[in-house]
């Protein structure tokens, strides 16, 4: 396990934006995205890192990048290193394995989430209007319960610290164009669906996942990261049991223990005991171990 990488900080690179886990650098005509080992719940940082955690998300993402290559381009130039531009080389040890030089796009102003369980916000939904984003859903539904269908239920892009809000697809529409709306609704169902049916064949449940599209010019393209434990819910197959919260491979491990300790939701966050961090870590390498069958060196 190597030291954690809790943020960067490349001297001779732009730094344009510092989101909850990357770090973002121009670099002229390319951006180069970092990601660190930082971990959020609940729309806050937590003051200590998950060491490898950004290696592993970008693996995860770089697996699934190219797997929906022939639904959509992705940004992806390249995860090798050695074709970054020469400025990007005093920083490669830091850089190898957790970042990707990718294409500059305009990110679209909504998230684009698809649910195929009833969990989470949804099921606060459910429970207290029987719809999801303005979707009806049958009226038995318990928690973790697998929808009929999956479901596109988008929400807003808010800034670093506040919560997203559920939108229907109507808002949507409003907000990016009802023909892009449209597309990016599509595109995010067939993405799930494929990438859902893959894991369930490897174990793991991909309950829901939010994506991020950008526009090159006026071709859509995913863009960021693509269903990880961090932008989705990874419950085990094995012992999934509907009618209450599941086991998980992603970071509702962390926002358990956060609401074990009553924590208020609210910076600063609480610093993190020594085996939330090591389980958090665990469970986030189990999942690229068992859908990619290859630990990348990491060790469990």
């Amino acid at each position: 396990m190597k030291t954690a990488v809790n943020e960067t900080d490349f001297q001779d690179l732009d730094l344009i934006k510092r989101g909850k886990v990357r770090d973002i650098y121009d670099l002229g005509e390319t951006l180069l995205m970092v990601a660190s080992d930082r971990i959020s719940a609940f729309d806050v940082v937590m003051p200590d890192p998950v060491p490898d955690k950004g290696i592993i998300l970008t693996q995860i993402s770089l697996y699934w990048f190219e797997i929906m290559k022939p639904i959509i381009e992705n940004h992806v130039i390249s995860a090798d290193i050695d074709d970054y531009p020469a400025v990007c080389r005093p920083y490669a040890e830091t850089l190898r394995g957790r970042s990707m030089l990718v294409k500059k796009t305009e990110p679209l102003s909504i998230e684009c989430v698809v649910r195929g369980y009833i969990s989470g916000s949804g099921w606060k939904s459910y429970q207290e209007t029987g719809s999801v984003c303005g979707i009806q859903l049958p009226g038995s539904l318990r928690e973790s319960d697998q929808l009929p269908e999956p479901i596109f239920t988008p929400s807003t892009k808010e800034e670093l610290g506040a919560h997203d809000i559920n939108i229907d697809f109507a808002e949507a529409g409003k907000r990016i164009g009802a023909e892009l709306a449209a597309k990016v609704k599509d595109l995010s169902l067939s993405i799930y669906k494929k990438g859902s049916e893959m894991a369930l064949e490897k174990g793991i449940i991909i309950a829901d996942t939010k994506f991020e599209f950008g526009l090159l010019g006026d071709k859509l393209i995913l863009i960021d990261e693509v269903l990880t434990p961090d932008s989705s819910r990874f419950w085990p197959k094995d012992a999934y049991q509907p009618g209450g919260a599941q086991q998980s491979y992603d970071k509702q491990y962390l926002r358990d223990h956060l609401l074990s300790i009553s924590w208020n939701k609210q910076p600063p966050a609480p610093s993190l005991p020594e085996d939330i961090i090591r389980n958090t870590r665990k469970k986030y390498l189990e999942a690229l171990t068992q859908l990619t069958g290859d630990d990348h060196g990491l060790r469990l």
